[in-house]
């Protein structure tokens, strides 16, 4: 198979974007939980997904499916010495939920990366509208007070 028609096969649902993605995982669950930052490479294609990537705790593999009509994902992520299970929920925010191990637990939350790119982006044209529209008022180079005006 040649890239072109590999490309082809690639996913198209918005919500499973391949390419750079970013997000956390946390030791604990809610709002005060500490965030490990995880930066990585996902290809989505034919309802399973791969990749790699890196985190505080090392360089890793990523392998699992997706399910596009249930928005959800299960990963393997494979460090050289353990592995961790992700089971996550997509949403227009990217993928999130809970990953686990033997005797450990915790929460995650990734996203394409280009969305955050995207919002930059965005703000970056409305500026640029803003500019294209300004308009220069043509001002008289001398005001005449009322007084003058009227003899």
């Amino acid at each position: 198979m040649n890239k072109e028609q590999d490309n082809e096969r690639q996913e198209t649902h918005p919500l499973f974007p391949s390419g750079e993605w970013e997000g956390f995982y946390t030791y604990a669950t809610g709002p005060g939980a500490d965030r490990h930052d995880m930066h990585l490479m996902l290809n989505f294609k034919d309802n399973l997904v791969t990749g790699s990537g890196g985190d505080d705790v090392g360089s890793f593999s990523w392998k699992g499916s997706y399910n596009k009509e249930q928005l959800e994902c299960k990963m393997t992520k494979r460090y050289s010495t353990h592995s961790v299970f992700y089971k996550g929920q997509a949403d227009e925010n990217g993928i999130w939920g809970l990953w686990e191990m033997e005797w450990l637990k915790g929460g995650f939350h990734i996203w394409p990366k280009a969305s955050s790119q995207n919002e930059e982006a965005e703000e970056l044209a409305v500026v640029e509208e803003i500019m294209v529209q300004k308009e220069y008022l043509v001002f008289p180079k001398e005001i005449k007070s009322p007084k003058e005006i009227k003899k």
